[in-house]
């Protein structure tokens, strides 16, 4: 039976005879040398992208140092107490770093084999770690450095 005498219309056939001529006029090496520029290509975008990405963070990071450091010059007092907490409060994390590793060590076999006693670990020690850390953060940022007025005066 050949193609002309089927029924259906050309838009429901498949060829799927092979072809035996050559598709493609190009050679091996053109082909490389296509698909390595275009690579180029995009490596250079990527390139661009990521140094406009660079300077945005740079950029935020400087504003955002600038911000500090005025709210650090329009409170000098409060700064150098945040420092002081800070330093104070960072003792007090040491602390309780040593109790947490002292119940590891007492109750270490029963974290392992237990779900229930390492759910229990962790609800006891994990908040109080969490906010322990993120207050710790906040005033070891707020009072690190001496304010810009004070370093003038020296």
């Amino acid at each position: 039976m050949s193609l002309e005498d089927n029924p259906l219309s050309p838009m429901f056939r498949i060829d799927v005879s092979a072809k035996t001529e050559s598709s493609s006029s190009m050679t091996n090496e053109e082909l490389t040398v296509q698909l390595l520029r275009q690579m180029l290509l995009g490596q250079q975008k990527q390139t661009k992208l990521l140094s406009e990405l660079v300077q945005q963070n740079a950029a935020m990071h400087k504003q955002r140092a600038g911000e500090l450091q005025q709210w650090k010059d329009a409170h000098p007092q409060l700064s150098r107490a945040c420092r002081r907490a800070a330093e104070t409060l960072s003792e007090v994390q040491t602390e309780f770093l040593q109790s947490i590793t002292d119940e590891i060590d007492d109750c270490g076999d029963h974290l392992v084999e237990g779900e229930y006693m390492l759910n229990e670990f962790i609800d006891r020690f994990g908040p109080r770690m969490a906010h322990l850390n993120g207050i710790l953060q906040v005033l070891a940022q707020l009072g690190t450095g001496e304010p810009v007025a004070e370093q003038q005066e020296l």
